[in-house]
């Protein structure tokens, strides 16, 4: 694989290369959700949601973890959880609907964390906290059983709120940081880390 250097940092490789595909696949997603495909809709979001476990967990373990890469991650998260938010609303609203309170505090969260980023820093905040990876992987398992065997509100319940409270983690991570890096585990670890 030919080196591709960005800022110090050789971009080309494998986490970054899934990480692409699933931007890639986002407009393909979105045009099955809006011409109300829902089979290949399912097929589509259960592959970018097993690739962004993939991705994270490849660039770690094989540390070719990169800003770069960081960042094109966390952009390719927002598009493959925004459709599957999108197919929510379209494929399963009804189920969803009596439960939406949580969902709307989740997506308010989710909303001001990339404010205070763009405010703080003036960019997408790569972080991947550690609660916001197991809210991730939390997530993906939530919208694979519901859009495969169906809705179970305590599984809907774990997956919104264990979000909500990562979210509420990463302003308070972002509002303690000089700037965006990659590496950061939680708030706890860089209370601790300070405290040294």
């Amino acid at each position: 694989m030919k080196k591709i250097i960005v800022k110090g940092e050789s971009v080309l490789n494998v986490p970054n290369l899934i990480s692409l595909y699933r931007l890639l696949v986002f407009p393909v997603i979105l045009y099955t959700v809006l011409t109300k495909q829902e089979s290949l809709f399912v097929i589509l979001l259960c592959v970018s949601l097993v690739s962004d476990v993939l991705d994270g967990n490849i660039a770690r373990y094989f540390k070719l973890q990169t800003h770069f890469g960081a960042a094109l991650d966390n952009l390719a998260d927002i598009c493959t959880y925004a459709m599957a938010l999108l197919g929510l609303f379209v494929f399963k609203w009804t189920e969803i609907e009596p439960h939406a309170l949580i969902l709307y505090v989740f997506l308010t969260l989710f909303v001001l964390s990339y404010f205070v980023s763009f405010f703080r820093f003036g960019k997408i905040p790569g972080l991947h906290l550690y609660s916001a990876v197991s809210a991730g992987y939390i997530q993906s398992v939530f919208f694979f059983i519901l859009f495969v065997f169906g809705f179970y509100p305590w599984m809907y319940y774990l997956a919104i709120g264990w979000g909500a409270i990562a979210y509420v983690e990463k302003i308070l991570v972002l509002f303690k940081l000089d700037d965006i890096k990659i590496g950061v585990k939680g708030l706890y670890w860089l209370m601790k880390k300070e405290a040294k």
